[in-house]
């Protein structure tokens, strides 16, 4: 139902990604912003994706957006989100915005590290070359 609601609000777009309307200013989680903010300018930047928040993992694809993307993407880790909403744009598919609130973690670690920061910044610059 909430699914639905959502859709209903965008034009029923291919790709509905959800971008947070702020992000708390825990301790903890400044490292987390900045680095979501410095992402996702760099991203924006470099493939003007038509969306704003390329870093985040909470999107709604319909089944044939996805079918006809899905094959294309090249990319592992965090670029492969980015990698997707690339190939929705090219593909002239409507990619809606509903913004959510976004809080801190109360569980767990996170698991970005150097290592997956190395490889966002590979897949941002092989799409930028090959799209």
């Amino acid at each position: 139902l909430r699914t639905s609601r959502c859709l209903s609000n965008v034009n029923s777009p291919s790709v509905v990604s959800y971008p947070p309307l702020n992000i708390t200013a825990h301790p903890g989680s400044r490292k987390r912003k900045l680095t979501s903010v410095g992402a996702n300018f760099l991203a924006t930047f470099l493939l003007n994706p038509g969306a704003s928040d390329l870093t985040g993992s909470f999107r709604l694809y319909e089944r044939s957006a996805i079918e006809k993307i899905l094959p294309k993407v090249r990319s592992i880790g965090y670029a492969f989100q980015m990698e997707i909403l690339v190939h929705a744009k090219k593909e002239n598919m409507k990619i809606g915005e509903v913004p959510i609130t976004f809080v801190d973690r109360i569980y767990g670690e996170s698991k970005l590290g150097a290592s997956e920061i190395v490889l966002y910044l590979k897949g941002l610059l092989q799409l930028f070359f090959t799209t």
